[in-house]
């Protein structure tokens, strides 16, 4: 059967969930330069949490994104790095956060006409 993103049970929704997850597209993004350890990653992208942080990963390694490698040390070093098929994603990402930062000034003027327009019809 022919994959269908728009049916329900299509498995299709799990993968576009993870790329529409914005904790996934910045660690993918961060891990497409070098890998990195947790601690790292979490110092790198404010405002996630270590829980977060935790879940993300394991779902990204589950998928075959990332790989996680144990280091023998005391105590053990965890490091993250992405795989060739991150790769292909990161790249498509990329174009997204590429979108957002170059049009952020227009969707934010955007938000604010909209706001103001709700805001003066509720009066």
């Amino acid at each position: 059967m022919k994959p269908n993103a728009y049916a329900a049970d299509c498995p299709t929704r799990q993968i576009l969930d993870r790329v529409g997850d914005k904790w996934a597209v910045l660690i993918l993004l961060l891990l497409r330069d070098e890998p990195l350890r947790f601690n790292q990653l979490r110092r790198a992208i404010d405002g996630i949490s270590q829980k977060m942080l935790s879940q993300v990963l394991k779902s990204l390694e589950r998928d075959g994104l990332v790989k996680r490698r144990a280091i023998a040390t005391v105590p053990v070093t965890v490091e993250y790095s992405i795989t060739p098929l991150g790769l292909t994603l990161a790249s498509a990402v990329d174009h997204l956060r590429d979108w957002a930062e170059r049009h952020l000034k227009e969707v934010l003027a955007a938000q604010r006409r909209y706001d103001g327009q709700r805001s003066s019809e509720a009066a």
